[in-house]
């Protein structure tokens, strides 16, 4: 797809969810996006949107069904990643081996992992592949409120996983996603103790 056809999709994107974008500049090295809050399917045009707009090569990982029938070459040609969600573990290996062959890409993770209100916990996927492959992570938002989307800083992780996810927490308090009340508060099992 060509940068103007891409940039003409987003155009449209934007004139038909209302929303506009507002970003920091683009990030010039792979990165991990977290796609936050994941609230609707609006999210997935949005981010498609951003990436068209700022001419970024993406990958995104979203649930193998979605592979099934006519849409699998369609989301293969956006830059979609099946998830088999009976084994996600595997994907970290997966995209570990993408990067270790030299491919660059930024890699969109929405760590919600689900549209409706979820279990109380962000999955660790994006933190564990970021911190393995050296990449930053880009803090990509969506506001409801505001009607706006976008790409926050990015910030490399320190490996200590309270400190930086409070980096992360601070960021997103004031965004509301599409649905504010599916919306789940950035924080990682790992962060809480467990009970004896």
């Amino acid at each position: 797809m060509s940068r103007t056809i891409r940039r003409a999709v987003a155009r449209l994107i934007w004139a038909g969810t209302g929303y506009r974008m507002r970003s920091e500049p683009a990030p010039t090295r792979p990165t991990v996006f977290i796609g936050a809050p994941h609230t609707s399917n609006t999210d997935f045009f949005l981010m498609l949107a951003i990436a068209f707009d700022m001419d970024l090569k993406i990958r995104f990982l979203i649930k193998d069904s979605w592979f099934k029938g006519p849409l699998a070459g369609i989301m293969r040609s956006l830059g979609g990643i099946p998830v088999d969600r009976k084994d996600p573990a595997s994907i970290v290996d997966e995209i570990l081996a993408a990067v270790g062959r030299g491919e660059e890409f930024h890699l969109v993770v929405t760590p919600e992992g689900t549209r409706g209100a979820g279990s109380g916990y962000w999955k660790s996927g994006f933190y564990r592949i970021a911190l393995k492959a050296g990449f930053p992570v880009t803090l990509g938002y969506v506001d409801g409120v505001a009607k706006v989307a976008g790409l926050g800083p990015s910030i490399d992780l320190t490996g200590d996983v309270g400190a930086d996810m409070d980096v992360i927490r601070a960021f997103y308090a004031d965004k509301s996603g599409v649905k504010p009340a599916n919306r789940t508060e950035p924080r990682l099992r790992s962060e809480d103790p467990t009970p004896a």
